[in-house]
């Protein structure tokens, strides 16, 4: 895998696209590289199956024009943050070297999501432990990384964020990256059980909870974040 200065993580396949996307899209117009990394596979996913989802979300990181989109494959709906677990994410860290990591909300109505930022808060700190040992798949010892933060995206439940970003020039680009995901979305020929996200007004909240998300800062749409630690500013005049 390829250094990206940001590296966005999800448990599921779309998670990253239903809450984090519109602040890639704004990043990398300004020039970041971004790295996508999907813990599992979605296979207990109401709609689809394994083999559509990863098609559907290779298709989004080629839109997006992400550096990579990379899976675990852990065990969807299964997975801990046991020694295997964290060991794997250690390795995805220090291959791409990110300055920042995005990770799943700390906690929310699919109980992977708050496992997941877990598992990631911890990985981002364990590898920046050079005692531990992580090799790539060619046998390289790779070299200790610790990012600059990470930061936990809202998704399905209410959580007051902590800031928020600025997405209003790229919320049609963030609606067509979720459309990729057609297996889990509405459509009105599909024959397989409705989920709490294939509704026909599902997408109508991921606008609203957009547009909530800008009216306090000025902005029509926004998407908000969550920090583990104070972030600080060098300028306050930087801020909007």
């Amino acid at each position: 895998m390829k250094q990206v200065d940001i590296l966005a993580i999800g448990a599921h396949p779309d998670d990253v696209e239903l809450a984090a996307s519109g602040t890639l899209l704004s990043h990398i117009a300004r020039g970041y590289s971004v790295g996508l990394l999907d813990l599992t596979l979605g296979e207990l996913g109401t709609r689809g199956d394994s083999l559509t989802r990863t098609a559907e979300a290779m298709a989004s990181a080629r839109r997006m024009n992400a550096v990579f989109r990379h899976q675990l494959e852990l065990r969807d709906g299964f997975f801990t943050a046991d020694e295997s677990s964290l060991l794997a994410v250690v390795r995805v860290i220090r291959s791409c070297r990110p300055s920042i990591i995005m990770a799943n909300a700390p906690a929310d109505r699919h109980p992977d999501h708050g496992r997941a930022a877990d598992l990631v808060r911890r990985a981002s700190f364990l590898s920046g432990l050079r005692r531990i040992e992580v090799q790539d798949e060619g046998g390289t010892l790779l070299e200790a990384w610790r990012p600059r933060a990470v930061y936990h995206y809202i998704q399905d439940h209410h959580l007051s964020p902590d800031f928020v970003v600025d997405i209003s020039d790229v919320l049609e680009e963030k609606l067509e990256l979720i459309r990729t995901f057609r297996s889990q979305f509405y459509d009105p020929t599909s024959t397989e059980p409705e989920s709490p996200i294939s509704s026909k007004g599902f997408l109508d909240f991921i606008v609203a909870r957009a547009r909530e998300f800008g009216r306090p800062a000025g902005y029509e749409f926004a998407e908000g974040w969550l920090v583990n630690r104070l972030p600080g500013v060098p300028d306050m005049l930087l801020l909007d």
